[in-house]
């Protein structure tokens, strides 16, 4: 992926910031308006995730189906934290989607559609077994192509699920991509504790994770100390107070280095495209694995620029990444020769 942003947008911070702020689109006619048709699926503890689908419409001569044609492959977004389907990155893979015949799926995360979930549990950047879950149920309704596509935590967490999967990941997705994943959860912990990170990201996310976890404390009181988060001032912090009791970790560094994805990455049996901009300031440069690490299965690409979840071409910068992504993926599956395309 050759990512040269414009004279306009130097550094990090601004490849970062400027795409999910201001959402464009190549030209007028291009614009598609998404629509979502919402489920709500029970999950093995009892508990829910709303996933929003967007359909295709059946071709000329094919029944009715509720995620639209038989053959046409299914994309799947992973979202990262404190996202959801209207991200600006979900969005963008939403509209390559129905460009390209696809349906498409983006599972929330528990807690990130709107509505808190109900058990004393949230999500966090290694919860494969979740993933998995999520895969198993949706090959369960169809025997097409899943193509899944993680964008930064959810990359992580995906990239969790296929090391774990090992050789059984192919049945159930043909091709699977991280965008951004903070690969290396101490080294890029530690990069969000410090100072513009701190000062802008880390706050933007804990204004709306301790509102949650609030929420959560109300639900089942005594889970942690209201005073001690209030306290709270970096996602270290906040991780060794929420994150990793509620989900089986002895505390942050544990949380860290065992949900890290980066030293497993040998382990991964199903094609994997993994992108990660060398100036991304939540993800340090040193911390990228080198190819000689990553296996035979892994695809490496980390151009010079573009930020987190950014890579901007200027104004048709929406586009460039789903296209990039999505068409490794296609190659990666064997679907680049075939037309899903309702024309």
């Amino acid at each position: 992926m050759n990512c040269i942003a414009p004279w306009w947008l130097p550094g990090g911070h601004l490849q970062t910031i400027w795409p999910a702020l201001h959402t464009r689109h190549a030209a007028a006619d291009d614009l598609v308006s998404i629509r979502y048709r919402r489920e709500r699926w029970t999950t093995p503890d009892g508990d829910f995730i709303d996933v929003d689908f967007q359909d295709l419409p059946p071709r000329a001569g094919e029944a009715e189906s509720p995620q639209g044609t038989s053959d046409a492959p299914l994309l799947v977004l992973l979202h990262g934290l404190e996202g959801s389907s209207r991200s600006h990155y979900a969005q963008a893979f939403a509209r390559y989607a129905k460009h390209h015949g696809m349906a498409y799926a983006v599972p929330h995360f528990r807690g990130c559609s709107g509505e808190l979930n109900h058990a004393p549990r949230a999500y966090h950047s290694g919860d494969h077994e979740e993933v998995d879950w999520i895969l198993q149920r949706l090959r369960q309704r169809s025997r097409r192509p899943l193509l899944v596509v993680g964008v930064s935590l959810g990359g992580n967490a995906l990239l969790r699920w296929a090391q774990e999967a090992g050789a059984s990941a192919t049945q159930f997705a043909s091709a699977v991509a991280s965008i951004s994943a903070p690969l290396d959860l101490t080294a890029c912990g530690h990069a969000m504790g410090r100072g513009f990170n701190r000062q802008v990201y880390t706050r933007l996310f804990l204004s709306t994770m301790k509102p949650k976890a609030l929420q959560k404390l109300a639900q089942h009181p005594g889970l942690f100390s209201a005073r001690a988060l209030q306290a709270v001032r970096t996602l270290y912090e906040f991780d060794n107070l929420f994150t990793a009791p509620l989900h089986g970790f002895k505390n942050t560094e544990d949380y860290w280095q065992r949900a890290s994805a980066k030293p497993h990455l040998a382990r991964i049996k199903l094609p994997t495209l993994l992108v990660n901009a060398q100036n991304d300031p939540f993800v340090p440069a040193s911390c990228l694995p080198q190819a000689s690490s990553a296996g035979r299965w892994v695809t490496l690409w980390q151009p010079r620029q573009g930020g987190h979840v950014g890579f901007s071409h200027g104004g048709d910068h929406t586009e460039a990444l789903p296209d990039a992504v999505g068409g490794w993926l296609a190659q990666a599956a064997g679907l680049q020769d075939k037309d899903f395309s309702h024309g």
